[in-house]
């Protein structure tokens, strides 16, 4: 019984859910996916910088 409760919740809740636009969707994802690829390439450029730090010094 409890658990119909539960789902009769989760229904009215989620019609109280102010859904984003699709433009306001759009700029969102657009965003998260350019900070993925912007803090890829900033890791990417910080690890082989130090890869490379590190094989002049052990080289040596």
């Amino acid at each position: 019984m409890r658990l119909i409760h539960f789902f009769g919740d989760v229904g009215r809740e989620m019609k109280a859910v102010s859904w984003p636009t699709r433009k306001e969707l759009r700029h969102d994802t657009g965003t998260v996916v350019g900070m993925t690829v912007f803090f890829a390439a900033f890791f990417a450029v910080v690890d082989n910088g130090l890869q490379w730090l590190l094989n002049l010094l052990v080289s040596k």
